[in-house]
């Protein structure tokens, strides 16, 4: 590894240690690096209205008794230049004294956009890019999208047979993966700003839908995709930490005012069908901060995401087992008249947990942006 490539890989390091702390702001990480090449100071952006990491880099730093005067800083993001819930990360660099930024890349934010490296150079701070892009952009791809397309990142995360079912005919699906898998599936919960699902599984499976598996300092937000507002009111899902987001077509005014009672956001959001409009509601999850919206939902609103276009992902866990015929499946969408109408995807990752395995797939033309 170069210099450069190698100090970008310990600022990308930090930025991991973000993954499920900093949503919806980007997860980044900082390395200060003395002229003799000594690191100086590191951190990581911390939770929505904490510092950021460029701070926690420099307070790492004086924490140490170090002089940053002359250093370069390596992030893996362009630092800010706005004022939001904290000050402009370039403002605290060009303070401390730092000589030169290595930023992996630009912040997509249009309230940054370039502004950062401007008001960096203007002040005679040297400015490169490039080491690590790729890397960051994959760690925030959720925050990209969000910011580039005004739409989240759709992660569709399932567990089935070899054979594809995700249910037996009863319904029954608890449980077809193992514990490894189960403890994975929680992890990607974690790192998602909002968990959807629709009312079929509310009403079958009643889910906490929360991180238990692993530790997290957040629980990610619930959504339900609800036209007829047919959620009991004992249903877990309302039961979770942030008020739960509930998109129906309902006029139900005692309905509505029994589940704000309980601290549900409800949402009217009709399409022409009398049916929730699903791509407005990527665009009102967005608007509320999603970056990354993870689906867990049954073959019906799965079926209507692929169907409508809006998944980027699919997040499968696959059991050596099959459950044969009458079982459910996946996504329910067709029928289709030939293979070149199928949904084609790309594999992305492969990786055996306990008996099973995680695959990770990509809708090719939804992840070009």
């Amino acid at each position: 590894m170069t210099n450069h490539a190698s100090h970008m890989h310990q600022a990308l390091e930090q930025a991991a240690q973000a993954l499920f702390l900093s949503s919806p702001n980007p997860r980044v990480g900082c390395v200060l690096v003395a002229p003799d090449g000594r690191t100086i100071g590191q951190g990581f952006t911390q939770q929505a209205g904490g510092a950021h990491a460029e701070v926690m880099a420099l307070r790492d730093a004086a924490a140490h008794g170090q002089d940053v005067r002359g250093a370069t800083a390596y992030v893996t993001l362009e630092p800010c230049s706005h004022h939001g819930r904290t000050g402009p990360c370039c403002d605290a660099l060009i303070t401390a004294g730092i000589a030169r930024v290595v930023a992996a890349l630009p912040d997509p934010n249009p309230e940054v956009a370039g502004r950062g490296f401007a008001r960096l150079r203007a002040a005679g701070v040297e400015v490169e890019t490039g080491p690590g892009a790729a890397e960051s952009r994959e760690l925030n791809i959720g925050f990209f999208s969000r910011m580039l397309r005004g739409t989240p990142w759709v992660r569709m995360k399932a567990a089935s047979s070899l054979d594809g079912a995700t249910a037996l005919h009863n319904g029954a699906s608890q449980w077809i993966t193992g514990p490894e898998a189960r403890a994975d599936g929680h992890a990607w919960r974690a790192r998602a700003c909002t968990l959807l699902t629709g009312i079929g599984t509310v009403l079958a499976d009643n889910p906490r839908l929360n991180v238990r598996e692993v530790n997290t300092p957040r629980q990610p937000r619930v959504a339900v995709v609800d036209s007829k507002l047919e959620i009991p009111l004992d249903a877990h899902v309302l039961k979770a930490p942030s008020a739960c987001l509930i998109y129906t077509t309902s006029t139900n005014k005692a309905k509505i005012e029994e589940l704000q009672a309980l601290g549900a956001t409800v949402i009217d959001m009709p399409n022409t069908q009398a049916k929730v409009d699903l791509a407005a509601m990527m665009r009102d999850l967005a608007g509320r901060g999603t970056n990354e919206l993870h689906v867990e939902a049954g073959f019906k609103l799965n079926g209507s995401l692929v169907r409508e276009g809006l998944v980027d992902e699919l997040l499968l866990y696959l059991a050596p087992r099959l459950l044969g015929t009458g079982a459910m499946g996946l996504a329910n969408f067709g029928p289709l008249d030939s293979l070149s109408q199928g949904l084609c995807l790309e594999l992305a990752e492969v990786q055996q947990l306990g008996p099973d395995l995680r695959l990770r797939a990509r809708i090719k033309e939804r992840a070009d942006f």
